[in-house]
């Protein structure tokens, strides 16, 4: 009790400061501890043991003998919280600001200071303190804890001026906050002050680190690569932590492989899968580097290596309870080349890309893996394509329909859609009213008609398959039923603007309507039925312009029906609008019609081309 009459009493400041040095040292203690609850309760004691001691000395009078040592155990009680938190909270700005009023306190400054933010208070305190030197180390170390919380929350304009007025700076020039960092010179450390859980310098160093690796992943992200390649250089040099360390190296050897050179991206993918066990985005990335390069095999076996790595819980390192460079670090931005996703996404890729690259059997497997991990979680059985990258429930069994048929696996093909037909199927009555408020715009987009839609189709593929052409056709003509029963083509088109996927509404629209009049005529040609298939192709022209598939299934019927003129005239317009023509727009395509549509395309389009051109009458040539 005496210590709170007397605040300027020497022995209760020693007292006090020897409170601190016992509760910094504790800390320290529990930092080199390898039992995780022996750590966790001696770093909880002190903080408690730090809030305390702040708190008596918080209650007293302001006093520049006093302040060094407040402000301080200050400091510390702000590490040690954020370190336990993993991450600052307002709680943290409060404790900053009341040091900062503790100052100007000092100097009878403080009234019409009340209503001022954090930003004039710095400004404030850094001019009143060139009249109190004694407190410009722990001054300093305050202002490296406010800076890193600005830069957690990307407050970077208040920072910059931050550091403009610990440099002394007043021009508002600079707006290059690596070269304010590198500037800014804490003062040396006395040998004779309070202990501190990280002083100013080391505060700075973090800063540094950090800052460049944000900004480095920012300027990659936006492909502005050279200059992603100088700040991340920036961090491998400097005081890295491993877990960093994985992450610079991961997005080197991304923007190595953007800028052209593989063997350069392979050298630091390389070191980052040496240099921890963090190894999800190395590995992601490595499958890029594979594709680009052509390498299927590496591709698909890095992607298979992802997925059991992502099955892996991450050993995270003990935290040293001080600000380290990953409490200043975001969490990975999907655009960024260091998200690698859930391992359902990740088997997701993997799935895709075995059947994009013609290995079906391996991606009917991998897709049945999926479908059973994400049925069995306790994710969203169905889901909305905008609510998360990558497909939809729905496009997934689609995706493994196609990859079942494509494998010759048409009975379980068949087993998947009917699961999928069984789900979705009770929406539909719905439809007519949900197609009206996405026109409006006043509700999203549903896509419920397009994937039942898609799963008659891909039904009657499998009949196809299975040899049992009047239940192939008996599946398309349900399929176009629907899809111009259930999406009349003028909602279509006006609620398409209300999708925000890569796969315009209105394109998959289209070429589904397509595929399911070529594929009925398809099956109108195998059964010699000319004539029906014929009316199924020009359907399809009209319906879809812009699909060249049709106008060569056109062309050869209208040959087999010795309608020469028409067939004359088609081949002149396909020629005319060779250049003009898209292919499908297949881009902007989900993965199951793109494949889809690659089944029902003619293999031999330009030998056709060639022969038709030849076996015109002379007079007919272009």
């Amino acid at each position: 009790m005496s210590c709170q009459t007397t605040p300027l009493d020497s022995s209760c400041l020693d007292l006090w400061r020897e409170k601190n040095d016992r509760l910094v040292r504790q800390v320290k203690v529990a930092q080199n501890s390898g039992l995780t609850l022996r750590r966790q309760r001696l770093a909880q004691d002190a903080l408690e043991g730090l809030r305390g001691l702040l708190h008596s000395l918080q209650g007293l009078p302001a006093a520049v003998p006093v302040l060094p040592l407040e402000l301080t155990v200050t400091c510390n009680f702000i590490i040690l919280r954020a370190s336990l938190a993993q991450g600052f909270t307002e709680d943290q700005v409060q404790d900053i600001q009341r040091g900062l009023e503790r100052v100007l306190e000092t100097q009878e400054q403080l009234g019409p200071r009340l209503e001022q933010g954090l930003k004039e208070l710095w400004h404030s305190v850094l001019h009143a303190s060139s009249l109190l030197p004694e407190l410009l180390s722990a001054l300093h170390c305050l202002a490296g804890l406010q800076a890193a919380l600005w830069l957690s929350t990307d407050r970077l304009g208040d920072l910059g001026l931050l550091l403009e007025t610990l440099n002394g700076s007043q021009s508002g020039a600079s707006e290059d906050l690596l070269l304010l960092l590198k500037t800014w010179s804490p003062p040396a450390e006395e040998l004779d002050v309070p202990l501190t859980l990280q002083d100013a310098q080391g505060l700075k160093d973090v800063l540094l680190t950090a800052f460049a690796y944000r900004q480095g992943l920012q300027e990659l992200i936006t492909g502005n690569l050279d200059r992603a390649l100088s700040s991340l250089h920036e961090v491998a040099s400097g005081l890295c932590p491993r877990p960093v360390l994985v992450q610079v190296y991961t997005a080197l050897g991304s923007c190595h492989r953007k800028m052209g050179n593989p063997q350069r991206a392979l050298l630091y993918l390389v070191a980052a899968l040496k240099e921890g066990s963090a190894w999800g985005p190395p590995l992601l990335e490595a499958s890029r580097l594979y594709q680009q390069l052509g390498d299927t095999t590496a591709e698909l076996e890095s992607l298979e290596l992802l997925v059991e790595a992502l099955n892996v819980p991450c050993s995270s390192k003990a935290p040293q309870f001080l600000i380290e460079v990953e409490l200043l670090l975001p969490p990975p931005d999907p655009a960024s080349p260091l998200h690698c996703g859930t391992q359902s996404q990740a088997k997701h890729v993997l799935a895709s890309r075995c059947l994009q690259t013609g290995r079906a059997e391996d991606a009917a497997e991998h897709y049945l893996d999926l479908l059973a991990l994400l049925l069995d979680s306790s994710e969203p059985r169905f889901f909305l394509p905008r609510s998360r990258p990558g497909p939809c429930m729905p496009e997934l069994f689609l995706e493994a329909a196609v990859a079942l048929i494509q494998a010759g696996r048409a009975q379980d093909a068949l087993t998947l859609c009917e699961e999928l037909l069984s789900r979705t199927s009770s929406l539909l009555p719905k439809m007519s009213r949900l197609w009206e408020d996405a026109r409006k715009g006043t509700k999203e987009l549903p896509y419920c008609p397009l994937w039942v839609s898609a799963t008659h189709l891909l039904q009657g593929q499998a009949w196809v398959q299975l040899g049992a052409q009047k239940m192939a056709v008996s599946e398309f003509s349900r399929c176009l039923e629907l899809l111009f029963r259930a999406i009349p083509e003028d909602k279509g088109q006006g609620a398409a603007s209300n999708c925000e996927q890569g796969c315009k509404s209105d394109v998959a629209l289209q070429q589904l309507r397509a595929a399911a009049l070529i594929s009925r005529g398809l099956e109108w040609v195998a059964s010699g039925q000319d004539t029906k298939a014929l009316q199924d192709f020009l359907l399809a022209m009209q319906m879809c312009p812009g699909n060249r598939d049709t106008y060569f299934h056109l062309l050869q019927t209208l040959r087999r029906l010795d309608r020469r003129d028409e067939a004359t005239a088609l081949w002149r317009r396909l020629e005319a609008q060779t250049k003009g023509l898209q292919e499908g727009a297949t881009w902007s395509l989900p993965l199951y019609l793109e494949s889809y549509l690659s089944w029902i395309r003619p293999s031999d389009r330009e030998a056709l081309l060639e022969e038709f051109q030849t076996s015109l009458p002379e007079s007919c040539d272009l």
